[in-house]
């Protein structure tokens, strides 16, 4: 139809599709405006129901004139050749995307998810006075324009309150099939995930259907998952009429506990007990929105106490140096986050800002922290000058600040200051645990700890020639220090790693196993040596000791994401994946900036059949990588997992075109080899699939265990060759 003229409207491109309308961009060119055409699909124009419901949604729409709901200017029929009709509606032209696509990688500032729930709130209380209720609140049907202005679209579903109100609200006439016909009594109308109790069990509705519908948007909004979900609809209608979900605020620290209190309020089974009318929820997320813009008490929560530290500037402009005042740099992050009552950005937020000249209130913004440490690193001989700095990101004002000239061997003592001294500054009473464990150096020779420091920058570049750098780095550090815990769990990873990844050999398991041991022995309570620990067991299959060790892990620092991470791993390598959905969500909650949780997380959703979740996990994680991949082009890893994410999306040629990429990187690495596979795969292209498998699962069997549960597998489970393939190994 582009290029076509209907009626007096030019068509320009289309803009999507859905299962009642295709709509396109258009000129009007009798107002020389530009507007958005929704066509009745060709397949249903001749079905008087789906027609019916067609209009429903024009007439209702039109009915509301408010700048939360989308305007629709017309609807129209125009007359085809052979006697055929088409019918279209006008509508407003929305620059921006459906919140379904806009659901952030990571966890949404709270002020935005206030903003949007108050504009929500507000459509809905202007729809509900003139007797509407939606029935179909969810992402997909709220639009966010460009400038953050929320839309609410999609009136198909709508039904009229009041009966009375028919004929002055949409035109309906006596002999009109009205709203009230389009669906027979005790149907179930709406998304599933979305729905109400009532609306589960088919009851007569009422304006608070569609509160308990925002407060299921809200939910997903702030914590990033569904509150009530399952592998099939009897799971869900189960979920929403028998059980409570998590509390939104243990999910994302973040949150307010008041917001928290609203969106339970909104999700109340009983509806006499939930918000009554959508005014009523407006005005609490509206005075709360007040509140925490006014300093009030309620600001005074673990959301106000984040903190970004920034890579600290190397004034001296030395390479060589860089990797200490990474190091130092990391660190610092790591002894904040033992503080439970500060939220500390992780390593690969402000990885981005690495000596960019953004300000620190300007970072403050961005990654949505309260305060952002920034500072400078100098070292000249055994000397050492250390700046650091404390800004608040709303005032840009310096709440704390500190010059060190001290030797290098101060270093631990220095990092220990600079800990205690933004707790004091942000007001925080430290346990005498956390004070215990900031204070402990993490070895007694700074050497040893130049080593580690050394060690870690080639871990983090994750290449096979990089972890053999670096094991040899942490062995270095421990013939120095042979106590130093931090080395000896550096060491396991490193060979854990190169098993898992590269095809090890059995000697790489001995030496995880051996020094995992080792770190726990001489420090149990470094929650890094207990992940390096189930790590460890993990390659050896010793599923029951490798979830002692992430346990222990967790329980020593509940924000670790390592041991998340690799708990799901191993949940889901035991085909135990509603667990691995579980640990996977928690992952992505302790690192929102990470791309390798939500990419597995969506597969382990698929496994269960939790499609919505799934397609929500994978748009996060191609934001991510996306981002990721712009400061860091070869990451084959990024580039194979966002491969994945674009297929469902209906990018293939650009799913394909990642694929070549990540091969010309490593085109011998087993990582690589397996999960081009696994894009092969989903493509439907078997023969490369199977082809790339054998080459991956040459160099080791660990690829195998995940393999037999690999829903990105499933199309070439039947082929004689694949089955071959594993039994062989």
């Amino acid at each position: 139809m582009i290029g076509q003229t209907i009626s007096h409207y030019r068509i320009t491109g289309q803009l999507g599709s859905g299962g009642m309308g295709i709509v396109y961009e258009a000129l009007d060119l009798d107002l020389g405006r530009r507007v958005a055409l929704k066509f009745l699909p060709p397949q249903l124009s001749r079905d008087q129901n789906a027609l019916d419901r067609f209009l429903l949604e024009a007439r209702t729409a039109s009915a509301l004139n408010h700048p939360n709901i989308c305007t629709i200017y017309a609807v129209e029929k125009v007359e085809l050749e052979k006697g055929n009709a088409q019918v279209f509606i006008a509508m407003e032209l929305l620059e921006g995307e459906t919140l379904d696509r806009r659901l952030s990688a990571s966890l949404m500032p709270v002020d935005r998810l206030l903003d949007w729930g108050i504009q929500l709130a507000d459509a809905l209380d202007a729809a509900h006075a003139k007797g509407i209720i939606h029935r179909d609140i969810k992402p997909a049907n709220i639009f966010i324009t460009q400038r953050g202005q929320v839309k609410v679209l999609d009136f198909g579903l709508a039904k009229l309150t009041r009966p009375e109100m028919a004929m002055e609200t949409i035109g309906a006439t006596q002999d009109s099939p009205g709203p009230a016909h389009l669906t027979s009594p005790g149907a179930t109308v709406g998304t599933i995930a979305f729905m109400s109790p009532e609306q589960a069990r088919g009851e007569e509705l009422d304006n608070r259907t569609d509160l308990f519908s925002l407060g299921v948007v809200m939910y997903q909004m702030a914590t990033g998952r569904l509150p009530f979900s399952g592998a099939t609809s009897a799971v869900i209608f189960d979920a929403i009429l028998n059980r409570t979900p998590p509390s939104a605020v243990r999910l994302n620290p973040h949150l307010p506990p008041e917001l928290g209190q609203i969106i339970e309020t909104a999700l109340e089974k009983d509806r006499k007990t939930r918000y009554q009318t959508a005014a009523k929820m407006h005005a609490d997320l509206d005075r709360l929105k007040r509140q925490l813009g006014s300093g009030g008490t309620t600001a005074a929560k673990p959301a106000e106490k984040s903190v970004a530290v920034l890579y600290f500037e190397n004034p001296g402009g030395s390479k060589e140096d860089e990797y200490f005042r990474d190091g130092i740099t990391e660190d610092i992050i790591t002894e904040l986050s033992r503080i439970k009552d500060i939220w500390v950005l992780t390593r690969s937020a402000v990885m981005v800002y690495r000596d960019k000249t953004a300000t620190a209130p300007e970072v403050g913004q961005q990654l949505n922290a309260s305060f952002v440490l920034e500072g400078s690193l100098r070292r000249a001989g055994n000397r050492l000058r250390i700046t650091a700095r404390l800004v608040e990101t709303k005032t840009a004002r310096s709440v704390w600040a500190e010059r060190y000239d001290r030797q290098i061997e101060d270093v631990f003592a220095i990092q220990d200051e600079i800990a205690q001294s933004i707790a004091k500054a942000l007001k925080v009473m430290l346990t005498e645990q956390e004070k215990r464990a900031i204070e402990k150096a993490p070895t007694a020779d700074v050497q040893a700890y130049d080593y580690y420091l050394r060690g870690r920058q080639f871990f983090h570049e994750f290449r096979r020639k990089s972890f053999d750098y670096a094991r040899q780095m942490f062995a270095r550090a421990i013939v120095i220090d042979p106590n130093y815990a931090r080395a000896y769990a550096g060491v396991a990873d490193c060979c854990s790693h190169l098993y898992m990844y590269w095809g090890g050999s059995t000697e790489d398991l001995k030496e995880a196993e051996s020094a995992s041991r080792r770190a726990v022995q001489l420090d149990p309570e470094l929650a890094e040596a207990h992940v390096s620990r189930g790590l460890a067991l993990l390659m050896t299959k010793k599923y029951v000791e490798a979830h002692q060790g992430f346990e222990a892990a967790i329980r020593l620092n509940p924000k670790l994401f390592e041991a998340y991470y690799f708990f799901a791993r191993a949940c889901f390598q035991e085909g135990k994946s509603e667990e691995a959905a579980q640990l996977f969500e928690k992952a992505c909650l302790a690192n929102p900036e990470d791309y390798q949780a939500p990419v597995l997380l969506a597969q382990t959703y698929i496994t269960l059949g939790r499609t919505l979740e799934a397609d929500a996990a994978r748009q996060r994680s191609l934001r991510i990588i996306e981002k990721h991949l712009e400061f860091h082009p070869e990451d084959a890893r990024a580039l194979y997992l966002g491969a994945l994410a674009l297929i469902p999306v209906g990018q293939r040629d650009r799913a394909l075109e990642w694929t070549q990429r990540a091969l010309a990187v490593d085109p011998e690495d087993p990582a690589v080899l397996y999960n081009i596979a696994c894009v092969y795969a989903r493509l439907n292209m078997a023969d490369p699939a199977i082809g790339c498998l054998e080459k991956a699962l040459q160099q080791g069997e660990w690829y195998k265990a995940w393999a037999e549960h690999d829903s990105d597998l499933d199309s070439i489970r039947g082929y004689p060759r694949f089955q071959t393939l594993l039994k062989s190994i």
